[in-house]
């Protein structure tokens, strides 16, 4: 199958290409986006394989179907860019990964709560500046404390198990309780109560109409004073204005971000020789009490090897049963 590749850089081509090998797949790497505008890039390809800042609107996913492309395969677990129901229409099948490494975006989340708690990027500042003073480092211990993980799927459950390994007692919110976090000892309550008691969120949920901004003005308005948030799911679940006010009355007390709502403009290029355009995320960079990274939660070998062999697969199984084994079906909308 002839398949062209939007956004990939060059770790893309070759954790693909080796898991390709033997497939008899014939993979077409793009550096851009796959837009309205590119996608007369996939002329000629039967899929487009695409990834979390690709768009594929009802408007560009009638102008690859016009180029020959009858299957999407995302690169990701979230579907959240691609009009489900334009697919549908247009008799195209969509395919994710649902799971690739969950344990690479629950222990870097693990990683934001630890660097943010004990000041670690300010502390390796001072210390190439020859300033060891210990002002303005002072953390709290886990132990004891509450944490909050809003979603409990694979990685959710994975942050679970880890937080709890910290002594933390931890509530748990989803729309199905995960057995495997019950049997860690979290203990499932709703939203608003979550929001309310713990001193550490971080979200693992997917981003739907009702999950963006779940983390909005009045939502900030009912934590616990100084709480910590973090976010490596997906950045609209976060109303990133909303926040800064956050930060700037206290209520928030730390945020950690590997996800941001605008990100597709910004994450994965390097634009260190250009003037940052958007002045949302440029207030964001100017406390101390914040730690952004780049979407590289994921970033593992494990994850890019799981990532390309699951879509791999998903190729092969729609081009010789028609149907690939992670469809996102017409169930998903809405």
């Amino acid at each position: 199958m002839k398949v062209a590749v939007f956004s990939t850089k060059s770790y893309d081509r070759s954790f693909f290409e080796k898991a390709a090998e033997g497939s008899g797949h014939e993979l077409r790497f793009f550096e851009p986006h796959l837009t309205r505008e590119t996608a007369p890039l996939a002329r000629g390809a039967e899929a487009v394989c695409i990834f979390v800042n690709d768009s594929a609107d009802a408007e560009t996913l009638a102008a690859v179907k016009e180029e020959g492309v009858r299957f999407v395969a995302l690169r990701c677990a979230g579907f959240n860019n691609v009009d489900l129901a334009a697919a549908h229409r247009l008799g195209m099948s969509v395919a994710r990964v649902p799971a690739y490494s969950p344990h690479a975006v629950a222990e870097y989340t693990i990683g934001l709560i630890l660097a943010l708690n004990r000041k670690l990027c300010r502390a390796h500042n001072r210390v190439r500046d020859g300033n060891f003073s210990l002002e303005g480092l002072l953390g709290f211990d886990l132990q004891g404390k509450t944490a909050g993980v809003v979603g409990t799927g694979a990685i959710g459950a994975a942050v679970v198990k880890i937080l709890k390994g910290f002594g933390m007692h931890v509530l748990t919110y989803d729309l199905r309780q995960n057995p495997a976090c019950l049997a860690d000892g979290a203990e499932y309550v709703s939203v608003d109560e979550l929001f309310a008691a713990s001193d550490i969120i971080t979200l693992h949920c997917p981003l739907t109409p009702e999950t963006r901004h779940l983390v909005d003005a009045d939502r900030i308005a009912s934590l616990k004073p100084g709480c910590m948030l973090i976010n490596t799911s997906r950045g609209a679940l976060v109303d990133a204005r909303a926040v800064i006010d956050g930060l700037k009355s206290g209520q928030i007390g730390s945020l950690g971000l590997d996800v941001y709502e605008e990100e597709a403009d910004l994450f994965f290029e390097d634009l260190s020789n250009y003037m940052l355009q958007d002045d949302v995320f440029a207030r964001l960079l100017t406390f101390p009490n914040v730690l952004i990274t780049g979407h590289q939660a994921f970033f593992t070998e494990e994850a890019l090897s799981a990532i390309a062999e699951t879509t791999i697969a998903n190729l092969t199984g729609f081009e010789k049963q028609g149907r690939p084994e992670h469809e996102v079906s017409i169930e998903a909308i809405g």
